[in-house]
C-alpha cells in the first residue's frame, strides 16, 4: 500500500486567503476592539467579503500567529505589492523580517503595547521590502486577533498610506 504525502502546511495557509472563518476572525476582532469596521459593511456574504479583502482592498492587511518568532499567515494582495513577496514566500516569513534590524527593536514595543492595550491605532513605522526598499507605513491600525471566546491567534495591521525612504 502506498501511502500519501503529509498535506502541506501552506496549503491551509493558501486557503486562509479567501477563508470566510478568518474573514470573521479579523474583522469581528478589528471591530470588537477598535470599535470600527474593518471593511465596508455591504450585503455581500462573507466568502464574497473575504475575496473582496484579499484580491481588491486599497488598504494593505497583514496577520501574524503566536509563534514565539511569529510567521506571517495573511497577507493579501495590496500588502504583497507593498513588500514584494508572493504569498507562498509571505506565509512563511518571520514577521520581524518586515522591519530591518535597527528597527525591530522598535516594532517590539509597538506590538507589546498590543498585547497589553489590545490594538494600536495611528502608528508610523519603517519597514523594508524584499528588494531591500525601505518604506515608512503610516497611520497603521494593530490590534490583537481574538477569537469571541477571547482565544489569542494572533496579530495584525492595516494601513492605507506609506511613504518612499
Amino acid at each position: 500500500m502506498q501511502s500519501r504525502p503529509a498535506p502541506r502546511a501552506d496549503l491551509y495557509a493558501v486557503s486562509l486567503a479567501r477563508d470566510p472563518d478568518f474573514l470573521r476572525l479579523l474583522a469581528g476582532s478589528h471591530a470588537r476592539l477598535v470599535g470600527a469596521p474593518l471593511l465596508p459593511e455591504d450585503a455581500r456574504d462573507d466568502e464574497a467579503r473575504a475575496r473582496w479583502l484579499y484580491e481588491a482592498a486599497p488598504f494593505c492587511v497583514l496577520a501574524h500567529n503566536t509563534d514565539a518568532d511569529p510567521r506571517f499567515i495573511y497577507a493579501n494582495r495590496a500588502a504583497q505589492a507593498r513588500f514584494e513577496y508572493g504569498w507562498d514566500e509571505f506565509t512563511t516569513l518571520p514577521s520581524r523580517l518586515s522591519a530591518e534590524a535597527p528597527d525591530r527593536a522598535e516594532r517590539q514595543r509597538l506590538l507589546d503595547a498590543v498585547t497589553r492595550d489590545g490594538f494600536i491605532g495611528d502608528y508610523r513605522g519603517l519597514r523594508i521590502a524584499k528588494s531591500g526598499r525601505r518604506f515608512w507605513i503610516e497611520s497603521a491600525t494593530v490590534w490583537q486577533l481574538v477569537d469571541e471566546a477571547g482565544a489569542l491567534h494572533g496579530q495584525a495591521a492595516a494601513f492605507r498610506d506609506w511613504r518612499e525612504m
